[in-house]
């Protein structure tokens, strides 16, 4: 089903997969780790592996990612998060990786529309992302795992910003990377983008009801004519 663009008064952003590039992220790590091992690979190069292992783990790490709200456990597990940061265990986080063309993305997009973060990270990780490449003026306000008592795939935190930006739910537009985003814009009523560059496959997101697929994040303004 196409987009209603008449219905479109706000728009919501996942951050792994759909701003910050959390696939490319992960690939350095895991290739970091095997560097000892870089004799295995192909000219001393563990990236290429380390890609595909990533790729072969997103299916899975889908299927487990609402997991932790099902158990009632998501929240606590951010919040511990956020205290280990606090109390430097830790440490502080790698810089994170911005998809390509997102910063203009939402800086178009940011004249037309009020915009939210909707994520299931914990707050103080978000909170970095937004601060590292200065995005946190672009949004009307921010949703982490510890904002709603239940995170995605649940409609609250949608729900939740859909009142922060003072428009209705349901014409509000969920943009992510996995069918969690999917799930929790339908059971909010709003529309759904789901995009390619994060963690998602294209027909996993077809059939959680995505209104339409994006190759990436920064293609959004094309779709919404802007």
């Amino acid at each position: 089903m196409p987009l209603d663009l008449s219905r479109i008064q706000a728009l919501c952003f996942d951050v792994d997969g759909t701003l910050s590039d959390t696939d490319d992220q992960f690939v350095h790590k895991l290739a970091r780790k095997l560097q000892p091992l870089r004799f295995l690979f192909s000219n001393g190069d563990p990236r290429p592996f380390a890609r595909r292992v990533v790729m072969a783990t997103e299916t899975p790490g889908n299927i487990l990612f609402g997991l932790p709200d099902r158990l009632g456990i998501d929240g606590p597990l951010a919040a511990l998060g956020d205290a280990l940061y606090r109390l430097g265990l830790r440490g502080e986080p790698e810089p994170f990786l911005l998809i390509p063309g997102v910063r203009a993305m939402l800086e178009t997009l940011h004249a037309h529309y009020p915009l939210a973060v909707v994520s299931a990270r914990g707050g103080r990780s978000t909170a970095w992302f937004l601060e590292q490449f200065n995005l946190t003026p672009l949004f009307r306000c921010v949703a982490t795992a510890q904002t709603c008592k239940h995170t995605k795939p649940y409609p609250d935190p949608i729900l939740w910003a859909a009142a922060e930006m003072s428009v209705e739910a349901q014409n509000c537009l969920m943009i992510g990377d996995t069918t969690v985003d999917i799930l929790a814009a339908k059971a909010a009523g709003a529309q759904a983008v789901g995009v390619l560059c994060g963690f998602g496959e294209e027909e996993e997101l077809r059939r959680a009801g995505a209104d339409i697929i994006l190759p990436t994040t920064a293609d959004l303004p094309t779709a919404l004519n802007r």
